[in-house]
């Protein structure tokens, strides 16, 4: 893979993006490639490889735009969790060599799309009142398949699924798998339990007439929609950048301690 025309996008509302953008930019340099830096709010085309200093969200909005261009994006983490970054302000040098010395991959991962808006974690769909709970009917390939009673309802990506899904009682998927996740947010009934398709169905969440609804892509972009709307498989994936010794499952145990018993109080 040539890789000569790199880019450095930065959240500037983000402590400490500046400087770390500026020993990213620093480092590159020294490698005699072309580096142009963009901000979160004015991304653009053109390069090889994006570096993405910030948080899960800067990572989110970044993959989104450059999905469609096929251009691998790296994370280095600058927020709280940073489940979907590959480096941190510490390690940028270690993880620089190791790109340039090709040990890395790149991941397909999986998108939505409703309409023009697309969605790497998931879309949300909620009721405008947020004092009441909301009614949807969920259909399939246009078949009918039940109605909920509930805040909300999730439509998640397998990458998605460690995000809101996670916290909303939906599965673990590996991001390798073809499917998506639809979960109710506390639904009003006991019988209502995550389902998991596969990407080729399409998915209608229809909504009453009494009320107004929203959905938001991966948290970030907000709209109002009518009585229905369709999600389905994006026309593109999202491009991550991987480095060689990075594996999901530990991932899980590193950042999400996953099944890990309660430490003892002394």
């Amino acid at each position: 893979m040539d890789l000569n025309n790199f880019a450095i996008c930065y959240n500037s509302q983000i402590a400490h993006s500046v400087e770390t953008k500026d020993i990213l930019y620093k480092f590159l340099r020294k490698k005699n490639v072309s580096v142009d830096v963009v901000d979160i709010d004015g991304l653009k085309q053109g390069f090889d490889f994006v570096f993405v200093v910030g948080g899960d969200g800067t990572i989110l909005k970044t993959a989104r735009f450059y999905a469609k261009y096929k251009t691998p994006v790296f994370g280095i983490n600058l927020g709280r969790l940073g489940f979907l970054s590959q480096s941190s302000r510490e390690k940028i040098e270690n993880s620089v060599e190791k790109i340039f010395s090709g040990r890395f991959y790149i991941q397909d991962r999986l998108m939505l799309k409703s309409g023009d808006y697309t969605a790497l974690n998931d879309f949300v769909i909620k009721g405008c009142d947020l004092g009441r709970t909301s009614r949807f009917s969920l259909k399939i390939n246009d078949k009918p398949v039940c109605d909920y009673l509930a805040d909300g309802i999730i439509i998640s990506t397998p990458t998605g699924s460690t995000a809101y899904c996670l916290s909303a009682g939906g599965p673990v998927l590996s991001p390798l798998l073809k499917a998506f996740v639809i979960v109710p947010i506390c639904p009003h009934t006991l019988s209502a339990r995550p389902l998991v398709v596969p990407e080729t169905e399409k998915i209608t969440v229809c909504t009453d007439n009494e009320n107004k609804y929203v959905l938001s892509a991966d948290g970030q972009e907000l709209y109002e929609i009518e009585k229905q709307t369709d999600i389905v498989k994006a026309d593109y994936d999202a491009r991550l950048a991987l480095l060689e010794d990075s594996e999901f499952y530990s991932v899980l145990t590193n950042k999400l301690h996953w099944a890990m018993p309660p430490a003892y109080i002394n």
